[in-house]
């Protein structure tokens, strides 16, 4: 059963003196995710990301189209016991401690009392926040803030999480931790659906991915399916203290690190330059293809369309 269903999902708001003016936020969506299955949604700021998870959390109305998680419509009340969410920008009571703002939570989507302190405490140690469990909120960084959000929402142990930028505001240590945290999700079978614009994030852990530009879909598939476009050339690296002095007929440049030699060439002269490793008994360790980067599909996909752009002329 896929996890998320999003059919022909689509936004409109009224904009200018009197809302009279339509601003069409997102174009008609279809999606589907997998139960278990991390997937990234892409796109600059305003591309309609976070436009698509309010109204997956019902916190918008669509102008058109419907939605499903685990086969409830997004409308059925029974669905908010079975997701967690972390909004871009979240906001919460700043005189608590974020100890006790998670056992409001916990208190609010269900959790039993006898095992309210053992999942708050579990939280707090999987966000790496244990040791300020009992600061105010008042006085938390924005990173940390944000750990107390990603521990709200997950906090009651839901099947499929939503996260609207989950990264923002963390240090290279948070982002990692967060990372983990999201590995450990999907191997708990957990259905993670998250937004960023932060591609390595993307690439290190997401199954799928979508890019949405202007609220048009412009791609989605696996990392390895998007970046499968070979750019015509070949990564060459093999063992040797100098480069061969044959290479120079090549006109191709390479490096050398630890008795290691990296050549990037076009793939017309990769024979010719394993014939110059034959003939001078040169070990070869590795033939690479050299794929285009999730960073190149994203940069093409966000490029104006001809079509769209003949249109506003």
């Amino acid at each position: 059963m896929a996890a998320i269903e999003i059919l022909d999902l689509e936004k409109t708001y009224r904009v200018g003196f009197w809302h009279r003016r339509p601003k069409l936020a997102l174009r008609p969506l279809r999606l589907t995710i997998d139960e278990g299955e991390v997937f990234g949604f892409l796109g600059p700021n305003g591309a309609g990301k976070t436009t698509t998870l309010k109204l997956l959390m019902g916190l918008a109305k669509p102008t058109a189209g419907s939605a499903r998680i685990l086969g409830m419509d997004i409308d059925d009340p029974r669905v908010r016991s079975h997701i967690g969410f972390l909004p871009e920008q979240p906001y919460f009571y700043d005189h608590l401690t974020a100890s006790e703002l998670l056992t409001y939570y916990a208190q609010l989507s269900g959790v039993p009392a006898s095992a309210r302190a053992a999942r708050v405490a579990a939280m707090l140690e999987s966000v790496g926040i244990r040791d300020s469990a009992n600061v105010q909120l008042r006085k938390f960084s924005k990173g940390m803030l944000q750990r107390v959000g990603l521990a709200q929402a997950i906090l009651h142990d839901p099947e499929v999480v939503f996260l609207d930028e989950p990264m923002s505001g963390l240090d290279p240590m948070g982002r990692r931790e967060v990372r983990e945290l999201i590995q450990q999700l999907r191997a708990e079978g957990k259905t993670v659906f998250f937004s960023t614009h932060i591609l390595s994030d993307a690439e290190a852990l997401c199954d799928r991915v979508a890019v949405i530009h202007q609220g048009e879909l412009r791609g989605v598939g696996s990392v390895a399916e998007l970046t499968q476009h070979s750019q015509g050339n070949v990564e060459i690296i093999f063992c040797a203290k100098t480069v061969p002095a044959a290479l120079a007929s090549l006109g191709v440049e390479a490096r050398i690190s630890s008795e290691m030699v990296n050549v990037v060439l076009p793939q017309e002269q990769q024979d010719a330059l394993l014939d110059i490793l034959r003939r001078e008994r040169i070990r070869l360790i590795s033939l690479t293809p050299v794929r285009s980067s999730l960073e190149e599909y994203y940069v093409e996909k966000l490029r104006p369309k001809p079509s769209s752009m003949g249109a506003s002329a």
